[in-house]
C-alpha cells in the first residue's frame, strides 16, 4: 500500500511535548514507540503522508501548495523561519521548505479523481464487511424479486405439505385387483413391493401439484403447449423429489407427509440398493445444504425450464428462461447468505441438479423394470415414465 494517503496503525496519545521540538527528540519518540509527531511542525501526527510522518494540516498544506504551483516567498526575508504548530501559518514558504527537507515528495500526490476513487473503494469495502443484507430483498433487482414472489405464490397454492386432501389410497394386487388401502404410519422395505401401488398414488398426488405449479407460472404459460408438455414430462419427477426433500428428516431417515410417515429399511439389500440408496444419498446431500424455501422453488424452476428435454421446440427461449432463474438464484444466495461461509452454495446446488437429472434417468429405468413384473403405476405415472430422458 502506498503511504501517502493511508492511515498508519499507530496509537495516538495526548501531546505533552512543546510546540517546537528538535529532530533528535522526534526520532527518539518514534523509536521508543511513544507519541508520533509531525516531522514538519511538531503537531500530533496521524500517519505517513507523501513519504513522511505528518499531521493532517501539513498533509493538506503540502498537497495544496504543490497543486497551485506558485512560487512562495518568505515575508520575513529570512527563509529560515521556525515552523511549529503555532507558527506554521505565518510563513508558507518556510513551511513548504520544511516539508521538502523532511522528505515529502510531490510525485506521490494523487489526483483529485484518484483520491475520490480510493475513498469510494474504502467506503464500499467497509460497508461490505459490516452490513448483513436482509434475506430475499436487498441486492436483488425488482424483476428478480417479482420472479421469486411469483414462484413462492405458485408453491403455496399447489404444494399440500400436510397431505390433507390425499384421502383415497389404492393398492393393486398381482392379480390386477384394486381395493382401498389404508397404509401403516411407517413403511419399511419388507412391504415395499406390495406398497408400490400406494407409493404410486402418493407420487401421483405430488405430480399433480407440480404440474399445477408450472401452470401458475406466467413464463411457462407463455410457451407453446407442445413445449409445456415436453418440459413437464422431463422435469416432473425431479421437481417432486425437490418437494419431497422439504419433508425429509435426515436424523430419522423419514419423510413426514402430514399424517403419514415413510421410513424405508430393506434388510435384504436388493430393492434398496437398486432404488433407495441413490435417492437417500441425494436427499441427505440436499438436506445438508439447509436451503431456504426460495432456493427450493428456484431449483424447481431451473429443473422445469431445461431446454434439452426431448421434444422441446423453442430451445432458445427456454434456455434464456433457465438462465434467468439461475442468475436469480445466484443473486439471492449472494444477498441473503453470509460470506464466505456460503460462497460455493450456488455451485453445490447446480451440482445437485445435475445429480438429480442422472438419478431421474436411473430411477425411471428401474421403475419400468418393476412395472413389467409388478404393475403399480397410475396412468399419469406411466405416461411420465415412458417419456423421461434416457
Amino acid at each position: 500500500m502506498r503511504p501517502e494517503e493511508s492511515w498508519s496503525h499507530v496509537g495516538l496519545v495526548q501531546r505533552k511535548e512543546a510546540d517546537s521540538v528538535s529532530n533528535k527528540s522526534i526520532n527518539t519518540d518514534e523509536e521508543d514507540g511513544g507519541l508520533q509527531i509531525c516531522r514538519v511542525c511538531g503537531d500530533k501526527a496521524n500517519g505517513y503522508h507523501f513519504n513522511v510522518m505528518t499531521c493532517e494540516g501539513c498533509k493538506g498544506f503540502f498537497r495544496r501548495a504543490m497543486k497551485r504551483n506558485v512560487r512562495l516567498r518568505c515575508p520575513f526575508r529570512k527563509g529560515t523561519c521556525e515552523i511549529t504548530r503555532k507558527t506554521r501559518r505565518q510563513c508558507q514558504a518556510c513551511r513548504l521548505r520544511k516539508c521538502l527537507e523532511s522528505g515529502m515528495k510531490k510525485e506521490m500526490i494523487m489526483s483529485d479523481a484518484a483520491v475520490e476513487q480510493r475513498r469510494a473503494l474504502i467506503k464500499r469495502k467497509r460497508r461490505e464487511k459490516t452490513e448483513v443484507p436482509a434475506p430475499g430483498g436487498q441486492g436483488l433487482t425488482e424483476e428478480q424479486q417479482a420472479l421469486i414472489q411469483e414462484l413462492m405464490d405458485a408453491q403455496m397454492k399447489t404444494f399440500d405439505t400436510t397431505f390433507s386432501h390425499f384421502k383415497d389410497f389404492r393398492l393393486r394386487g398381482e392379480d390386477g385387483s384394486i381395493w382401498n388401502y389404508q397404509p401403516p404410519s411407517k413403511s419399511d422395505g419388507k412391504e415395499i413391493i406390495p406398497l408400490l401401488p400406494h407409493l404410486a398414488d402418493v407420487s401421483t398426488y405430488m405430480f399433480k401439484g407440480v404440474i399445477n405449479f408450472a401452470k401458475v407460472i406466467s413464463y411457462f404459460r407463455d410457451l407453446p403447449i407442445e413445449d409445456q408438455i415436453s418440459l413437464l414430462k422431463g422435469a416432473t419427477f425431479e421437481m417432486c423429489i425437490l418437494r419431497f426433500n422439504t419433508m425429509f428428516d435426515t436424523e430419522t431417515g423419514t419423510w413426514e407427509c402430514g399424517r403419514l410417515a415413510y421410513c424405508f429399511e430393506d434388510p435384504d439389500g436388493g430393492f434398496q440398493k437398486l432404488l433407495l440408496d441413490p435417492m437417500m444419498k441425494l436427499h441427505c446431500m440436499l438436506k445438508k445444504l439447509q436451503l431456504h424455501k426460495e432456493e427450493y422453488v428456484l431449483m424447481q424452476a431451473i429443473s422445469l425450464f431445461s431446454p434439452d428435454r426431448p421434444g422441446v421446440v423453442q430451445r432458445g427461449v427456454v434456455d434464456q428462461l433457465q438462465e434467468r432463474f439461475a442468475l436469480t438464484l445466484k443473486a439471492y444466495i449472494e444477498c441473503s447468505r453470509p460470506y464466505p461461509a456460503h460462497r460455493f452454495l450456488f455451485l453445490k446446488i447446480m451440482a445437485v441438479l445435475t445429480e438429480l437429472r442422472s438419478i431421474n434417468v436411473q430411477q425411471t429405468q428401474q421403475l419400468l423394470r418393476i412395472q413389467d413384473t409388478h404393475p403399480f403405476a397410475t396412468p399419469l405415472m406411466q405416461e411420465l415414465l415412458s417419456s423421461t430422458d434416457g
